[in-house]
């Protein structure tokens, strides 16, 4: 006997996408809107601080259960799988995108423009830093453009914060407190963030998670929520059916299987679907649903399901500065310099931004000295003192890689899940022109990583290139044009009227910064588009409270 679920709108995912549709659509429309999760439901604000203090005693893990055994893909950053995602234990830096993001190649005669730009994106950028609690400080107009003040003050930079950003401006570059989602005041319901330093496990709910929206939302019975229910594929109606789109290629339903009971097959019917399990597993599902009509899935016309899989890359410098530091405060804090991401005309493309922490590099005692001499006893305590009445800094460029077509999420068929659908694999590849440019961008960070200490003093310890793609996105690329993009600018797939994508898999190139702010946006400007077509509440539009209000 097969389980059949009925909704309006199904959201297939929970992570902070997710929760952006869900709380968007809710305030707008009466459809009725059931989110769907594979992982556990994992509401444990109440827990999180003697869960807190057991990561900080015994090195546990504060979230053992937030993913599901062989669900899992090579090449991924996280197996995080639960109700909130992995913005259950992000860290919550929100930094926006710069116009040149938008607009690479009008720019710079690079990689591949995005169908809208950052005007476009400016309100739902407004409105995810609300809905988010954002607290931060404008950077200067040219470097860090905004139509509005951000809906809360900035955290108190700690006195090292202070000491460094008063060292790294020394050579002439500004800075600034990188914005953060976690409260500098009382806001919607929550309090203020003490500044603890663990917030991968926030004992308070000061830093925004998913998990809090969705408990909102369903003490109002604004949405169903099922979670620990897998879904495996997608499918269309028949060709010969009756249906409501223009391509007469609509979903009909998602196939699921119930983890409690999974002897039960599930069908879940609804209206529109969103998919909304991040950069891997929208992509992975739609690739999933093959069948003889769509070989090589869904929403696949063009080919490029899976393609132009993107990130950046950065680079990073450890620095002994000519100043003491006193770490224990808000260590996870950390200066923003966007003045490389909008560096005005190039003779060869490279925009990064650069950040500063304060960082223990160098802080332990070590076995041998800076001229390979061993350090034993007296020697090794009085080398260590000696360097520590100085303190240490890490310095980071992410500097910006175009993806190519190659650059792909594929169907792995050697490894599968406990229900026998394989898995996936990830190989990231830089199209031709950032893969020439690799050493050069490097090359060109790590001069300005000289610049920096050169005019602020010290000594540069260690120097990292990353080797991996940090803040992934991409595999249901966005476009005008069906023949080479899998989703319209609003996030609705060319080939199924009744199918949405939204967030991560959606982005065109990965930026210089974290995208969790970016994905968040897109998601609302989708969302937005969607209420639309759905019907309406008597109340207008949605509504946010500022900080003031919120208190």
């Amino acid at each position: 006997m097969t389980r059949v679920i009925e909704t309006d709108v199904c959201i297939l995912g929970s992570g902070i996408s997710a929760a952006m549709v869900a709380e968007r659509l809710s305030e707008e429309s009466t459809a009725k809107i059931t989110i769907i999760e594979a992982g556990n439901a994992i509401f444990n604000l109440d827990d999180r601080f003697k869960t807190r203090k057991r990561f900080l005693d015994y090195g546990e893990n504060p979230w053992p259960n937030d993913h599901i055994p062989q669900q899992t893909g090579k090449g991924i950053q996280s197996r995080s799988m639960c109700v909130g995602g992995l913005g259950l234990h992000w860290g919550g830096t929100v930094p926006r995108f710069t116009p040149e993001d938008f607009r690479v190649k009008s720019l710079y005669g690079v990689g591949d423009d995005w169908p809208l730009d950052y005007a476009d994106l400016d309100p739902f950028y407004q409105e995810a830093e609300e809905r988010l609690g954002v607290a931060g400080t404008e950077g200067p107009e040219e470097l860090d453009p905004r139509s509005k003040p951000y809906p809360m003050p900035p955290l108190p930079l700690s006195y090292n914060l202070e000491k460094l950003r008063e060292w790294g401006e020394k050579s002439g570059i500004p800075y600034w407190p990188n914005p953060v989602s976690k409260n500098s005041e009382r806001y919607r319901g929550r309090g203020a963030c003490t500044r603890c330093d663990t917030c991968t496990i926030c004992p308070t709910g000061a830093k925004y998670t998913p998990d809090l929206t969705y408990r909102e939302l369903l003490d109002k019975g604004l949405i169903e929520l099922h979670s620990r229910m897998l879904v495996r594929r997608l499918e269309v109606k028949p060709a010969t059916g009756t249906t409501s789109g223009t391509t007469g290629q609509d979903i009909d339903y998602a196939v699921a299987t119930d983890r409690d009971n999974p002897d039960e097959p599930v069908h879940i019917r609804a209206k529109t679907f969103v998919l909304a399990c991040g950069y891997a597993w929208s992509t992975h599902l739609l690739l999933l649903s093959r069948n003889s009509r769509f070989p090589n899935g869904i929403a696949n016309s063009s080919g490029n399901v899976g393609a132009y899989m993107t990130g950046h890359r950065s680079v990073n410098c450890f620095v002994e500065v000519p100043f003491a530091l006193y770490p224990g405060i808000y260590e996870m804090d950390s200066l923003l310099s966007k003045r490389f991401q909008r560096p005005g005309p190039l003779d060869r493309y490279l925009r990064h931004d650069m950040r500063i922490w304060e960082s223990s590099f160098g802080r332990q005692a070590r076995l041998r000295n800076d001229d390979g001499e061993l350090l034993l006893g007296e020697q090794a305590l009085a080398d260590w003192r000696e360097r520590s009445t100085n303190g240490s800094a890490r310095m980071r460029g992410y500097y910006d890689v175009l993806p190519g077509e190659d650059s792909r999420l594929t169907l792995d068929e050697s490894t599968r899940n406990q229900q026998g659908d394989p898995m996936f694999r990830i190989d990231m590849r830089d199209n031709e022109a950032s893969a020439q440019l690799r050493g050069y961008s490097e090359d060109k960070i790590k001069a300005t990583f000289e610049e920096i200490v050169g005019a602020g003093g010290g000594k540069i310890l260690s120097v990292r290139e990353s080797p991996y793609q940090d803040h992934p996105g991409g595999g249901c690329r966005m476009g005008d044009d069906p023949a080479t993009s899998v989703v319209d600018r609003f996030g609705r797939a060319h080939d199924h009227e009744n199918l949405w994508v939204v967030g991560a898999p959606t982005i065109v190139t990965g930026g210089c910064n974290n995208g969790t702010l970016t994905f968040c946006a897109l998601s609302l400007r989708s969302a937005a588009k969607l209420a639309n077509e759905l019907p309406k509440r008597n109340a207008v539009t949605h509504a946010v409270p500022n900080a003031a209000e919120a208190a």
